[in-house]
């Protein structure tokens, strides 16, 4: 379905530490599809560095300490996948389905990358799935099986963009 709309913006990186904003919207829009999200939705992205995601961490969550990516859904989806939402759960001036936000570190997804010996695009598309996968309400704190089928769903989703 088209319709969808991801907004992303970088702040606090540095112009040769940026990710890159069309391979992270690809990769939200396949999430969306291959989810099968039959309402236009909305995503939002920040691009930062490490000391505002530390703060956004600690603010939120209690953990003072960077991290790689944080996902704030705005929707409970259970069990987790896609379930059409009521009407009222549509942004009255959009139309569309807002999903929640993503804060990307890009300092630790170049740091990763490097830890991993792949790129920073692999990186890039592997955490912005997991993240639009925890919009969708997809865990992997609690039990094995979610995180099972949450890595089964973001290997897949890598395989479909053709980024490995």
């Amino acid at each position: 379905m088209t319709g969808h709309k991801t907004y992303a913006r970088h702040s606090g990186v540095k112009t040769d530490n940026r990710l890159s904003i069309p391979l992270i919207k690809r990769c939200i829009i396949a999430v969306l599809c291959h989810e099968g999200v039959d309402c236009p939705c909305e995503v939002s992205v920040l691009i930062t560095d490490d000391l505002t995601i530390r703060a956004i961490n600690c603010e939120f969550r209690g953990v003072d300490a960077a991290t790689d990516v944080l996902s704030f859904p705005m929707q409970e989806f259970s069990p987790p996948g896609w379930s059409p939402p009521s009407r009222g759960a549509l942004d009255i001036d959009t139309g569309l389905l807002p999903l929640g936000e993503i804060v990307l570190s890009a300092q630790r997804v170049g740091a990763q990358a490097l830890e991993y010996g792949h790129s920073r695009e692999r990186e890039t598309a592997y955490l912005t799935i997991h993240a639009s996968l925890h919009l969708l309400g997809y865990d992997h704190v609690d039990e094995a099986e979610g995180k099972a089928l949450m890595r089964a769903r973001e290997e897949e989703i890598l395989s479909v963009l053709s980024v490995t």
